[in-house]
Formats: C-alpha cells, structure tokens, sequence
C-alpha cells in the first residue's frame, strides 16, 4: 500500500463511494418500485421489469447481496481514507478521516442517492437489474451463505424470509388507490369505480322500490280500468295481481301486451297467459350476488321478500346500474327529487318516507345508512319516540326540525345549515 501514491488513493476511494452510492440507490429504488406497475410493464413484455421482478421475487437474496457490496466498499473506503489521513497529518488524521469519511458516505453515498431512488424508482431499479442479477450469479455462494444464517436467525423467530408473496389489495385499499389516482382517472369514473367496490355493502332492500310504491294492476278489476292503466304505464313490465299484492300473478311486458292487441286478442285471459314468471330475492341479497343471478337467470327485475315471504319492495337491473353509475333514465327532474324541496332560506324540506341513500347521494350528505331505510325511520330511532309535537334535534351533525307529524309518521321534516340551531342535541319546542 505504501508503494500506492496518495493521488492514487483518492481516485480509489472517490470510485468506492461512488460505487456505495449505487447499492444505496439500488437498495431504495429495488423497495420503492410500484409492484402493480411492475407486473404491468411485464405483461406488456418489458425485459428490465422481468429482470427486476425475478430480483424481487427473492428479497431476503436481493437485500443480501446488496449489503455485502455496500459493506465491503464502505469498509474500503474507510480503510482507504485512514491511509490519506495518516499520510497527510499524521495519527490526528485517523480522527479527521473518520469524521470527513462518514460525512461523505452520509451525504453523497446515503441520504442522496436514495432519496433520489425514492423519488425515481424506476429509473435506479431498471438500469440497476443490468449489473444486480449477473453479480448475484458470481456471488451466489457467498449470498447464500449469509442467508443461511439470517434466515436460520428469522425462523427461531417464526418469519418466513421468503414472504407470502401476496400483494393483493383489500376493498378499501383499492379505494385508495382509485382515489389518489388523481387526474389519471376523471372523478365519474372513481365514483363508478368506489361504487362497485360498495355492492357488497348494499342490499335488496336498500335501493328498492318500497312495496306501497310499486306500480300494479289488479287483474279483478273491470277490463276497461285495466286497459286504462296499460295504456297509461310509464313502465315496459307491470306487475299484476289479485285484490292483494302479496297475490302476485307476474309481470307482463308492454310488448306482449301490444302484440295481442294488434292480433285483436287483447282480452283478460289472453294477458293472464302472457304474464311472465315472477322472479324473488331475499331483502338481505347483496347487490353484486343480485346482479350475478340476473345475469344468470336472464332476469332484469324481481320482487323482494322479507324472511316471512311478505312482499316488501321491487328491484330492478336498472336500478342496480344507477346505484353504479348515478341516475341516467328513471329520474326525471333535473335539480332535485320530489322528496326534496329547496328553500329560499337555504334550509331543505324533505319527505320523512325519502331513502337516506338517495338522499345522501343527492344533496352530498352523510345521514348514517347502517339503521334504518328512511328519514322518518332515523329519526324515530334516535328519539326512541314518535314525537306529539314538533322537535328540533342535531343528527349526525345536521339541525333538523320536525314540521309535520301524522299517522304515527314524521311526514315532513325541515334540514337547516348550521347557524339555524344551538349546538345541543335535542331542544323541543
């Protein structure tokens, strides 16, 4: 070493830090590289992606070989530098090249390079599988070795160096993701996205039409009231019955109704012969298991039933799909639903009988969904009461005053910005 001239030695020390930099970048870029984006790239055929991929698919090899090659020029390049520091001041220069070396190593060996490799993963881990994966090749044996011991290290502890290998994402996280994809993908499409990852949040019972709003014809009615109500139905399929609805016949499609009319065999029986096999669900059915079984049975519209059997609601394919992508054919007011009223005071007037989903989605609010369907049903659990006289209460954050109370029913309710109501919860009037 003596035989080494010092301009020598700083040329070899500059090489071995530089080289320290690049297994601290290595090491960071390696972590930091989006593993969804990984595997994408490699579907797509990208050689550097498979390079990488294969590095990864054996961290506790890749992180070893990389330690070995940054500790042994780390400890080159400090057995190097305490040479320079002798050579030029004598034994204070051992003190002077451990404080210059480690400040060095720290800024331009360390803290840069992977901070760089954060921010730039792929481009560090990319060019890097050129040299990583051949030196692994030579090193292996040493590698090996010292991973025998970690990992015998790792398995007293019940680890496994080797992982799962499962980088699935849970529902929520995939909302995440969709989320703060940004401007990658338009804000319709994250709503759509988010709303089919809820499906198995929403039931039946949650976005159907409630039994007293379904649009029926009772087939015991004179012939001419019924002709009166196909001809005025603003639906293609209407349900018959018998007196009750809980005596439902089945649905008939305004086309099979047309059809017998233009062959002139527009009568009664002929329509009971057209009616089309009545399709039930469960009020608990999960939105996405509903759409798979109308996919299945070639359904688009069925009748939900409580767990006695009773009638409750209808569900519709269409109603599945706005619940995804928003109302598109069956709303037919341009601001606001008939349940909601705008006043001029800013304060909102609403239906008690009005869906808090709908609700929710309508005026952007966020009125609990986990109990009750209904406004008036909210209300009435939390006052554990029907109120005999008006009542103001602070739900979930928002003032509402009850206007109108009737039939054991909270029929109107009054919703007020914020400065309407004291903070308390419940005042009574």
């Amino acid at each position: 070493m003596d035989d080494i001239s010092t301009g020598t030695l700083f040329i070899v020390l500059f090489v071995l830090i530089l080289l320290s930099a690049y297994f601290s970048s290595s090491e960071t870029g390696m972590m930091s590289i989006n593993r969804y984006r990984l595997k994408h790239l490699q579907n797509e055929g990208n050689r550097a992606a498979n390079r990488v991929q294969k590095l990864l698919d054996r961290p506790d090899r890749l992180i070893g070989l990389i330690l070995i090659g940054n500790n042994l020029v780390n400890i080159a390049a400090s057995s190097i530098a305490t040479i320079i520091g002798m050579r030029l001041y004598g034994d204070v220069g051992i003190a002077i090249a451990t404080f210059s070396l480690t400040m060095v190593v720290l800024v331009f060996a360390e803290v840069t390079p992977k901070t760089l490799a954060a921010l730039y993963p792929e481009k560090i881990a990319f060019p890097s599988s050129f040299i990583l994966l051949p030196l692994l090749t030579v090193l292996y044996p040493f590698v090996y070795f010292v991973n025998g011991i970690t990992n015998g290290i790792l398995a007293l502890l019940r680890i496994n160096p080797i992982g799962s290998g499962d980088d699935a994402l849970s529902r929520e996280e995939l909302r995440t993701v969709v989320y703060e994809a940004g401007s990658m993908i338009p804000k319709k499409h994250q709503d759509m996205l988010v709303s089919i990852l809820d499906l198995e949040n929403v039931t039946a019972e949650d976005i159907m039409v409630p039994r007293a709003d379904i649009v029926a014809i009772d087939i015991n009615d004179e012939w001419k009231v019924i002709q009166k109500q196909l001809t005025l139905a603003q639906h293609t399929r209407v349900l018959l019955y018998r007196d009750s609805i809980d005596d439902a016949v089945g649905f008939v499609h305004l086309r099979d109704a047309l059809r017998l009319l233009a062959k002139d065999q527009f009568t009664k029986s002929s329509l009971l012969r057209a009616v089309r096999e009545i399709y039930f669900t469960p009020e608990s059915t999960p939105l996405h298991t509903l759409m798979y079984r109308f996919q299945i049975e070639k359904e688009r519209i069925a009748l939900v039933v409580d767990e006695y059997g009773d009638i409750q609601g209808l569900v519709t394919l269409e109603d599945i799909l706005e619940e995804i992508i928003g109302d598109f054919t069956t709303s037919m007011v341009p601001d606001h639903s008939k349940e909601v009223h705008i006043q001029q005071d800013g304060s909102v007037l609403v239906d008690g009988s009005a869906n808090i989903r709908d609700l929710n989605k309508e005026m952007d609010w966020k009125l609990p969904i986990e109990g009750p369907k209904t406004l008036n049903g909210l209300i009435l659990e939390y006052l554990e009461e029907i109120p005999e006289h008006k009542v103001s209460v602070r739900l979930a954050g928002y003032p509402i005053e009850i206007v109108d109370i009737s039939e054991n029913m909270i029929k109107t309710v009054r919703i007020l910005p914020e400065y309407y109501l004291p903070a308390h919860d419940i005042s009574q009037e």
